[in-house]
Parts: C-alpha cells; structure tokens; sequence
C-alpha cells in the first residue's frame, strides 16, 4: 500500500478569484451516490427510534416540532448548498467560514465537527454490535465492534467510489423502507388493508387534543429531534469528489431537502394517527408499535434490521466526513501536515487511519465508561451542531454578497429570500439554545459543548496570536 504526496496545499482562495484549486482527492463519486447520499444521510436511528422520545413529550404536536426543527434545516442546507455550489471544497462549511470570517473560524468548526462527527461513531457503532450481539449472542459486543470498524476502514481505504456505493445501498434500504412505512400506514389509516378499519381523528383529537401539553411540550419536541437532521452536511463536503461538483451538489440539495421533510413528518403524522401518543414508550421504536398494530409479522426484527443498516450507514458517512474534514484542515495548514498524504487513487489514508484511530478510542471508552467518561464526550458535542449550523448561515450572509459583485454566473443555486430568510434560521437557532438553557434536561449539553467551543476558539485565538508574531 503505497502513498502518495499530494500538491503543496493552498490556502484556501478568496471568492474575489474566480480560479478555484483543483481537489487533490479523486473524483470517484457519482450523481446517484450523491443524490441518495443526500436523502440517506439524516434518516437513521434517530428517527426510527428516538422519535418516540419527541411523541412522548409533544403528542401529536410533534408534527409540528417536525415542521419547525426541518424547516431550519432545510434553510441551513440551502445556505450550504448554494456555497458548496459557487465555491466547492472538501471542507466545506469550514472553507467557507474561513474564506468569510478569517482562520479562526474554519479552525473552530473544523475541528469541533470532526470531534462530533468520531465521539457519535462510537455511539452507532456500539449501537450497531448490540442488535447483531442480540442476533449472534456468541460473538461479543466488543468483536462485532471491532469488526463494523475494520470493514468500513478498508471500504474507506480502498477507493471512495466504495463509500458511494456503500451508502447508496444502505440509503436505498432505509428511503425504502420509509416509503413503505407510510404507504402502509396510509392504507391503515383508511381501512383497506385486511382486518382494519378507518382510524378516523380520534387519536389526533382525543387524549388532549393535538397539543395536549400545549406549546411548551410542542417546544421541547423540537429539542428532542432538531439534532436527528444532522448528517446532510456531508453531502457538500462528498461533492467536491464528483465531476462536477457544482452540479452535483445544487442537485442533490434540491432533491433532498423537500423529500426528507416528507419522510420526517409524514412518519410522524401516520404514527400518531394510528396510535395514542401517550401509549408511546421512549427508547422503543414508534414504528414497530405501528406495525404491530396494522398486523406485519415479525415487525421487532424487520424494525431491528432497519436501524442497523442505518446505523452503519451512519457510521460509514461519518468516518468518510471525518476524514475528508481534517484532510480540509491539513490542507490549509490547522492540522498536521502528515495528514496530506493520499493513495494514487487520491484517497486520503492518513486522514482516514487518524479519524479511526480516535473512533477506536471512542468507542473503548463507551464500552468502559458509558456513564462517565464517554457521556461527559457526548455532552461535549451535543450542541456543536448548532454551532456549525449558526456559522454556516454567517458565511453565507458575508460570502453570498462577494459572489453577487465577483462571480454572479456561479450562483446557480440561490438562498430562498435572501437576507430575511437567512436571518429568520439564525433567529430560530438562537431560541433553540435559550430554550436548551431553560430545559434542564438539555442544559448539561449546552453547557458542555459551549465548554468545548470555548476550548476551541481558545486554542484559534493563541494560534492567530502566535502566527502574528512570527
């Protein structure tokens, strides 16, 4: 296995120049990976599992957190996406915040996402081991462990046409089994499958009505699910490893953003349809309560195989953006410069043995120390994503004017309303941490990752400090 080193890294350009660095990564991804990378992305455990938790507090009102958490979403992707499409870079959002704020900014977020992105691999990986310890209780949790990680560390190794098709499959088998989920459930709902009748608007009217703990169970449903959305963000940092990765991108996000809403919401909306939402359990899946009760056999395991390949899929998405975010940041000088060495198919191994590396040691700590060590990690980056978010909608308030003045023929995908619908998502943003303050519940993450966030804009600050004087 012989490495490569690739060109002398450039800092990243200013949008004010039209001529963008070629990608030393290999463009080994296609329209189709992209694309169901892009619906794929976010529907994993979360959804099919911890959803329960947000119908639990909401009610049927978790319609509504769906509708409110998506739709900030959804503009913080169309932000991205219309600055991957005018200046695409396997960093992304932390390219772009360099380019519109200075170094500090893509150093912070960079980093803090590639720390969010291995400490939650433990989380599907060790979530991933106890499904298929449950299926094969002879092999133990901590070799199905070992085993996920190798497998995806040679996928990931291999070629980055791998991770594609990786994904590809596992997104098709969970959008897959979305659709058929709310098809079945429509059928259930008016009376045509065997031995069911119209379930009518008891369960939406009934039990309290749609709001049964009025706003503030509407509010903390909103807090139980915004964080399931995250994971499209690796969709524009996988484009700058297409052909064409202004196209591919302005492609993907338009095919994503609308459709996932869907599936988020109208899930929601079969479920507490056809069932009480105070019959809800959390930490057990709504959706094989649902099966269960319009009669599919064997729902458990059909459920349990769902949320395992999301699970791997989401951990096979997130050793790829793992990799791919510190290659970004060793390429404009904020990370090792070791890290810049890629295989002659442009694969960035190092990157990817360094992300690894620190995943292994997240999840040895989640087997040890589940209540401790590791929990006091997962707090740390329980609100980075908000973080990242926040920064990604001031780059593109800053950059989206540049582009206007220098570039105009690159935006072929524009923010919706721009400036007032950019400003409305880091409005909604920034209630979403006053409530996570007020909600003791939620405050040890805040508190926490702003702990962290401190921590690293620290080290930025020392960094500029230091290259100053030089």
């Amino acid at each position: 296995m012989h490495d490569q080193a690739v060109q002398q890294p450039q800092q990243p350009q200013d949008p004010q120049n039209p001529k963008e660095a070629k990608e030393p990564l290999s463009a080994g991804l296609k329209q189709r990976h992209l694309t169901m990378l892009g619906l794929g992305g976010v529907i994993g455990a979360g959804l099919f599992v911890g959803s329960g938790a947000g119908i639990a507090v909401a009610g049927p009102g978790i319609v509504l957190s769906y509708l409110i958490a998506g739709a900030i979403a959804m503009l913080v992707m169309r932000m991205l996406g219309e600055l991957s499409a005018a200046m695409p870079a396997s960093g992304s959002f932390s390219v772009h915040a360099e380019r519109a704020l200075g170094r500090w900014a893509g150093f912070s977020v960079g980093w803090l996402y590639w720390f969010l992105l291995v400490v939650v691999l433990a989380v599907e990986a060790t979530g991933a081991a106890k499904i298929a310890n449950g299926w094969a209780p002879g092999v133990p949790q901590w070799a199905w462990v070992l085993i996920f990680m190798v497998v995806f560390t040679v996928a990931n190794l291999a070629a980055v046409k791998n991770f594609g098709e990786f994904e590809f499959w596992f997104a098709a088998l969970k959008v897959g089994a979305i659709v058929l989920f709310l098809v079945l459930g429509a059928l259930a709902i008016f009376g045509v499958l065997p031995d069911t009748d119209p379930v009518g608007m008891a369960n939406l009217t009934g039990d309290g009505g749609f709001f049964p703990n009025g706003a503030s169970g509407v509010i903390s449903g909103v807090l139980a699910v915004v964080f399931a959305f995250g994971g499209l963000e690796v969709v524009t940092i996988a484009a700058a490893e297409t052909d064409d990765p202004a196209r591919a991108v302005g492609r993907a996000v338009r095919s994503a953003v609308f459709r996932i809403l869907f599936f988020y919401v109208g899930s929601m909306l079969v479920i507490v349809t056809l069932l009480p939402w105070d019959s809800m359990t959390p930490g057990l899946s709504p959706y094989v309560a649902v099966l269960d009760r319009i009669g599919i056999p064997a729902a458990g395991t059909i459920m349990n195989i769902v949320v395992f390949v999301a699970l791997l899929s989401a951990l096979n998405a997130n050793l790829y953006g793992s990799s791919r975010m510190v290659f970004s940041l060793a390429e404009r000088g904020e990370a090792p410069r070791g890290l810049l060495r890629t295989s002659p198919g442009g694969v960035p191994r190092r990157a990817v043995l360094a992300s690894v590396a620190f995943g292994f040691v997240s999840v040895v700590l989640n087997l040890l120390w589940p209540d401790t060590v590791f929990l006091y990690m997962l707090n740390a980056v329980g609100a980075v994503l908000l973080f990242v978010w926040g920064l990604i909608a001031v780059s593109q308030l800053k950059l989206r004017r540049r582009i206007e003045r220098e570039m105009p023929e690159r935006l072929t995908l524009k923010m919706w309303a721009f400036p007032y619908l950019t400003w409305a998502a880091l409005a909604a943003m920034a209630v979403v941490l006053v409530l996570m303050l007020l909600d003791a519940s939620a405050r040890p993450q805040l508190l926490w990752s702003a702990g962290a966030t401190g921590l690293v804009l620290l080290v930025s600050l020392v960094r500029e400090l230091r290259a100053r004087r030089a």
